[in-house]
This record gives structure tokens, sequence and C-alpha cells, in this order.
């Protein structure tokens, strides 16, 4: 996989190329946020120490609160911009159908996996705890049904294809939140709690992929 891929799809990466030109302020800020997003990797929201985000970043503690009120504005920022993020990177691998080889569906499948492997800590919260972050949750509802609509959109055009009559507009998204649900689930088990048993058969990504994109496909046919 390209290195340019890989930073594009990290937000923590993302986050300090985006400042290199900006103000010294505004790199320290995308250098808090940044060092976040990396300590997510190893805890849960609630686990986030301001001291600890302050060394990563190479801050005094004092500095953080010239931009952060407290942890629980700093998470709200930081989701906000990842949530954001996420929409803004789903809609352009859907839209270029990048890596798909001329398959939408496929190429809607392998952005999304390289987004939820390159920004774990940060899919936790939104997959796992956005219950807790209140601030976070009405956003991630709205990304998910934007997301859900585009992929339910590219099995249609499949079905176009294929000379299949359209599935009504209703089932379609009925469809596509269950199988959404199931690849969030394969892809948490994968990388979030680390099932071996998962892992053991998951080592090649474009297998998995292609796993996914069949499970997509079978799923939204009539």
């Amino acid at each position: 996989m390209a290195l340019d891929r890989i930073e594009e799809d990290s937000y923590a990466a993302a986050l300090l190329a985006a400042a290199e030109a900006q103000s010294k302020g505004q790199r320290t800020r995308a250098a808090i946020l940044s060092a976040a997003c990396e300590a997510l990797e190893g805890t849960t929201p609630d686990g986030l120490r301001v001291a600890e985000l302050c060394r990563a970043a190479g801050i005094s503690n004092g500095t953080f609160y010239l931009y952060f009120e407290d942890r629980d504005a700093l998470l709200s920022a930081l989701l906000a911009g990842f949530i954001a993020y996420l929409q803004a990177r789903l809609r352009a691998g859907a839209d270029s159908g990048g890596g798909g080889g001329g398959d939408p569906l496929r190429a809607a499948t392998a952005r999304y996996v390289r987004l939820f492997r390159l920004n774990r800590g940060l899919m936790r919260c939104l997959v796992h705890h956005h219950d807790q972050l209140p601030q976070a949750r009405a956003a991630f509802h709205r990304l998910n049904h934007d997301w859900l609509t585009r992929v339910a959109g590219a099995a249609a055009l499949q079905r176009e294809k294929a000379g299949a009559d359209p599935l009504p507009q209703d089932e379609a998204l009925r469809r596509a939140y269950a199988l959404g649900g199931m690849v969030d689930q394969y892809l948490s088990g994968l990388w979030l709690s680390r099932d071996p048993s998962l892992i053991a058969v998951s080592g090649d990504e474009e297998a998995v992929i292609g796993t996914l994109t069949h499970i997509w496909k079978k799923g939204m046919e009539g």
C-alpha cells in the first residue's frame, strides 16, 4: 500500500500535515489532537490523561488549557473533526472508485477498511463509546446514515447493471444498516478486541476486503 494513501487515511497524520503551513498555535493544537489520536490506540476516552498528552505533544500542562477547556472539550473537538474527516475520505473513495478496480462497492469497502485500521482508537470511540460522548452521537449517526446511503446507492448501480429491479428504498437501507453492523463487528473483532481466531484468517487485507464486499453484494441482492 502506498505511503501517501496511508497518510491520507490516518487522521493523526492528516492533522499534522494540514498544520505544517499554519501558525505556531495551530501546529500546537494539531500536536495535541494528534497525541490524543495516538493515545486512544491503547486506552478508552475515560483513560485519556491531560499530563500524558502534554508530554507526547511536547508542551506544558498550562499550554493545553490555552486550547481546550478540559479533556471533554478536547474529545468533542477531536471526534467532531474526525467525523468530518471520515465523511470526506469516504466520499472521495466512493466517488473516485479508487482501489476497487471499477467496482464501486469494493472501492467503498476498501476505503472503510483502511480508515478503520488506521484510526482504530477513534473508531473505538465511535463504534463502542459514542453513548458516553453525546457531543459526537448525533454527528456519528448522520455520518453512518450518509455512508450507508452511499453504499446502498453503489449496490443499486450493481443491480441496475445486472438488469435487476431496484429494491424499495426502505428495504435497501434496512439491509445496508444490518450489513454495516456486521462489517463493524468484524473489524472491531479484528482490530479492537483482537480476536485471535479472526486474526488468524485475516492476514491478507485484500482478501478481507473481498469477503466483506461479497457479503455486501449478496446482502443487497433481491
